[in-house]
């Protein structure tokens, strides 16, 4: 292959390297640990995780279960995505021929819709009949989109009958979602018989990242008890403030006194590792993803002294929705840079399944190792993959490809499982939701 591996200015440094290697060393502990987990709780059908590399440590700070951006994967690992694919379809139903994916209704966002192609002609690939099924209800005849790679995407309505979903001429057995239900979840896809996946109730309707994380914290303590380490190495800290209201800056004061207990507590780990940054923390909506509503703070006076334009800016999340939570988590540095302008950099991990099948650096000339890259101006570089994430070469040291990698999709994999336990807790939680059956 000819693409090129960054150069990661984290490669001399001690404290991760000696993570990475052990990593290496225990990676048949790590890999039948990770079997056995997913055997006991089934993986989402697909993910993304945003991870930062501060070279002292290495964790997710978002797990996407609706990831867009498969355009930006390397096309060499087409195969492994296809295989992955088939596994998770033939585990969620093992009769499906037909899929009907739901996309985003932001038709205009081209760029969104070259991911939509790509998931498709992987879908089909695999061996399924594919279509697009909108939930835009100014829809009312399929409508085809020209996209600048030369692809083209059909977006058609669909049509509610009972307890199923079909297009016109079409019965899908599975209904993927790509489609993150930020506005709320879709009445026309309440109480169906066919396996909707990721199920609804873990669209940001629903979902909260402080449930994640917290799943997640249970999920770094067993894999540092496994490995014999400090749960950090691998968790950002966090706490979250219920009930936020950054225009009339209700709960205020709640959120600023969490602020300076979280940075007290990441400064007791700084001094514990003989770490000399400054400590900072990144509040952001529980629910909701796009970048919006994200700050680095680094002071509880930050909050206080948030002007009206801070204040805005914070309130406003994703289809106009109010942001009315927070989760406060730890601020994660990335000294990881890009090409010659060594832009910040940081990696988004791709899973489907229970498989790593790709990656890609999401790069930002404008922003500090402090802030959010996931905002106007990044760029994507897909990540150089020598092999699959899984598979390391404990011949070789661990900075060298593939074993830097390695140890980004172990780490992603953990979100991956905190992922799958919350699928799990909200499925349950379902019965009491279920609502009559929609009239076509």
């Amino acid at each position: 292959m000819n693409d090129a591996v960054p150069n990661l200015t984290t490669a001399q440094t001690a404290p991760l390297l000696r993570f990475e290697s052990l990593l290496l060393e225990r990676a048949t502990d790590i890999e039948t640990w990770f079997r056995r987990q997913f055997q006991q709780t089934a993986p989402p059908f697909y993910g993304s995780v945003d991870l930062r590399n501060a070279g002292f440590k290495l964790a997710p700070v978002d797990t996407n279960l609706f990831p867009a951006g498969f355009n930006n994967l390397n096309p060499a690992f087409e195969t492994l995505c296809v295989r992955a694919i088939q596994t998770a379809l033939e585990r969620i139903k093992p009769d499906a021929c037909d899929i009907l994916l739901v996309p985003e209704n932001h038709t205009r966002n081209l760029f969104y819709l070259e991911n939509v192609a790509v998931l498709q002609s992987l879908i089909q690939k695999a061996g399924y009949k594919t279509r697009l099924g909108s939930l835009r209800p100014d829809l009312h005849a399929p409508e085809k989109i020209a996209l600048p790679s030369g692809r083209e995407v059909v977006l058609e309505p669909m049509i509610r009958e009972g307890d199923s979903i079909r297009l016109d001429g079409f019965k899908p057995c599975i209904v993927i979602l790509n489609n993150d239900l930020s506005g709320g979840r879709p009445p026309i896809l309440e109480n169906l018989k066919q396996p909707v996946s990721p199920p609804l109730g873990v669209g940001w309707s629903n979902r909260l990242k402080t449930q994640h994380f917290g799943i997640y914290h249970d999920v770094a303590a067993e894999f540092g008890s496994l490995l014999g380490i400090d749960p950090w190495w691998v968790e950002p800290l966090f706490r979250n403030c219920g009930q936020v209201n950054f225009k009339t800056r209700e709960g205020e004061e709640c959120l600023a006194s969490n602020v300076e207990m979280l940075l007290e507590e990441i400064a007791v780990k700084y001094r514990e590792y003989g770490v000399k940054d400054e400590p900072f923390v990144i509040v952001k909506a529980d629910a909701g993803t796009y970048g919006m509503g994200v700050m680095t703070v680094k002071h509880p006076d930050d909050i206080r002294n948030l002007n009206r334009d801070g204040r805005k800016k914070m309130a406003s999340a994703k289809e106009g929705r109010e942001v009315t939570g927070a989760i406060i988590q730890e601020g994660v540095y990335t000294f990881e840079r890009w090409g010659a302008e060594q832009a910040t950099a940081e990696p988004v991990v791709y899973m489907i399944d229970r498989n790593v099948v790709g990656g890609f650096y999401r790069v930002h000339g404008g922003r500090s190792n402090t802030e959010n890259l996931n905002a106007p101006g990044s760029t994507f570089q897909p990540l150089a993959f020598a092999e699959p994430c899984s598979h390391p070469d404990c011949t070789q040291a661990p900075d060298a490809r593939p074993n830097r990698f390695y140890a980004y999709g172990v780490v992603a994999r953990l979100a991956l499982l905190a992922a799958a336990r919350e699928i799990t807790i909200a499925n349950l939680q379902e019965p009491a939701r279920q609502q009559p059956a929609v009239a076509a």
